[in-house]
């Protein structure tokens, strides 16, 4: 049952901060979304699972799948004004406390080793801002390799959780609202720059055609390309993790809640789709499609910085551009994710902001030294933290709302003025369709991982 004293205890403490707009919170949550997942993953696993196959899975599973989860996740968080780790007890009673430690430890988890992804990715724009890009595929192999681990890792790991918790520190409005309303538009503007320069390559109408229009029927039933749809789909979204709950909490209830999760979830498919008009052209200009296909990590730092030097100076300074928008991007996520444990420990415990920010960042911070130190500890984090608990969480988020507590779903809707109409069909979505539909990503995950790793 849900327990209203829990609710009245949060709201003096969490009610004072809000959000300054409803498009401030749309941008913040879109540069949640927004990450090195859209930048990285998508065109690895594009080419993996068949190029359009992937692409319309991922498609079907965002719009079918992860909109109504998304936004059961908003209803969520602002229906309850709790944070991620008391908001699922409120809905669903003290069994469902559970879920609010998955949240913490899914975004913990993931935060640990996106900090040294995210490490990599400074260092690779200091590399090409201040020496240059590597002039072979041997010689970027070795920089990545001095990169990726050792002190320089740990010390990329490290600056880059504490730039993100300047930004968590500084509060919802003056912080988290306040980069996003700088980096997103021009996180935009610079995707933009570079599509519209990689369209102008010899091979781009190839690349195309081979990584996003090629087609494969059988992969549509193969578990590794179902797997790395349901991965990507949830993992760029990012729902699941209780980041868009945590930032929900800061809504007030005017804000119509299916057209912002339909803006964040378009914002989100445009920013991986243009990824890859970047990505696939340079790829299949500078003939590295088989070094892409081998790692996840060739790419963003080998791959591509590799063909942009084939292009002299010019190539240099769109590596550039290319690995800032990288950088803006992993921050936006970044600073989502630390906002999970950090509004946890200012609800249950009564912690002050930079209290909470600075003990959770150093023990992220320590969470994850194994994944900077060790490429293939990273790899399994990533799929444990960055896909099996991350589907998880959107299936129990379906449960909870559409089976546990609906009354709270179709409630908040209804006081934001959603039609009735569309709070009925968003509802049965919610309940008959998304449930099996992530039940079967997570069965063939887990499937697909035991096999991995076996």
């Amino acid at each position: 049952m849900p327990q209203p004293h829990l609710e009245s205890a949060a709201k003096p403490g969490r009610g004072r901060e809000r959000w300054g707009s409803g498009f401030g919170f749309v941008l913040a949550a879109a540069g949640s979304a927004v990450g090195l997942g859209n930048l990285w993953g998508f065109a690895y696993r594009a080419s993996q699972g068949g190029g359009g196959a992937f692409v319309l899975l991922y498609l079907l599973i965002v719009l079918a799948v992860c909109l109504p989860v998304l936004i059961a996740e908003m209803v969520l968080g602002r229906s309850t004004r709790h944070s991620p780790l008391l908001a699922p007890i409120t809905a669903g009673g003290a069994r469902w406390a559970w879920l609010g430690w998955l949240f913490q430890l899914a975004a913990c988890g993931i935060l640990a080793f996106y900090a040294v992804l995210m490490g990599w990715t400074g260092r690779t724009l200091l590399h090409a801002l201040l020496s240059g890009l590597p002039r072979s595929i041997e010689e970027a192999e070795g920089f990545f390799e001095a990169i990726s681990g050792g002190g320089g890792a740990l010390l990329g790991q490290l600056l880059s959780l504490v730039l993100t918790a300047l930004v968590v520190a500084g509060g919802v409005r003056r912080g988290i609202e306040r980069l996003s309303r700088w980096v997103m538009p021009l996180l935009f503007l610079l995707l933009l720059v570079l599509a519209g320069w990689a369209a102008t390559l010899p091979d781009a109408t190839a690349g195309y055609r081979e990584f996003l229009l090629s087609w494969d029927a059988a992969k549509l039933l193969d578990p590794s390309t179902i797997r790395n749809a349901f991965s990507q789909a949830f993992f760029s979204i990012g729902t699941g993790i209780g980041c868009i709950l945590a930032y929900a909490a800061y809504l007030d209830q005017r804000s119509p809640l299916p057209r912002e999760a339909v803006a964040v979830v378009a914002m989100d498919t445009l920013v991986g789709l243009m990824a890859g008009l970047v990505t696939f052209p340079v790829v299949m200009s500078f003939g590295l499609a088989k070094l892409v296909s081998a790692s996840t990590v060739g790419t963003l730092f080998i791959a591509l910085p590799t063909g942009m030097a084939s292009l002299g100076d010019g190539g240099r300074w769109v590596a550039v551009a290319f690995f800032s928008l990288a950088y803006m991007a992993a921050i936006t996520s970044s600073v989502s994710l630390l906002e999970v444990p950090v509004a946890s420990l200012m609800d249950r415990l009564g912690w002050t902001r930079p209290r909470a920010v600075w003990l959770s960042s150093a023990a992220i911070f320590v969470a994850g030294v194994p994944s900077a130190l060790n490429i293939s500890v990273l790899g399994r984090m990533d799929a444990v933290f960055g896909g099996v608990m991350l589907i998880a969480g959107g299936l129990a988020l379906a449960v909870l709302l559409g089976w546990i507590d609906p009354q709270r779903f179709e409630a908040d809707l209804e006081g934001s003025g959603s039609p009735a109409g569309l709070r009925r069909w968003l509802l049965r979505v919610l309940r008959w369709l998304s449930p099996p539909c992530i039940a079967l990503g997570l069965i063939f995950s887990l499937l697909d991982l035991v096999r991995d790793w076996s």
